[in-house]
């Protein structure tokens, strides 16, 4: 399952992460980020043990959502080593997200 971050464990999941992690900026009245969600839940299972898979849910979390500067939603950022490697803005197939972050951990 995908992990819940937040402002308060951002630092500690994300940044200081020795995995590569993907993160879901999502919203529940955001309709294309219901349709990213199980996809994101299906990497989080694919990827257990190999990377980190989360979600933020922004209207709970807006510290997080303003640094990394998150206008539109769904927004899937990429992490490595703490610091943003690749970005997808909007929903788009589970095979595209595969390939971000499988890349990642080449």
């Amino acid at each position: 399952m995908a992990l819940e971050i937040t402002d308060a464990n951002f630092e500690e999941l994300v940044l200081k992460s020795d995995k590569p992690v993907l993160v879901d900026f999502w919203a529940e009245w955001c309709g294309p980020c219901r349709m990213v969600g199980p996809v994101v839940e299906e990497l989080a299972k694919e990827y257990d043990g190999k990377a980190i898979v989360g979600k933020v849910n922004v209207d709970h979390n807006p510290e997080i959502s303003m640094k990394f500067g998150i206008r539109n939603i769904p927004a899937l950022l990429f992490f490595k080593n703490g610091e943003i490697v690749d970005k997808q803005i909007g929903a788009v197939p589970k095979s595209v997200l595969a390939e971000k972050l499988s890349k990642q951990m080449a």
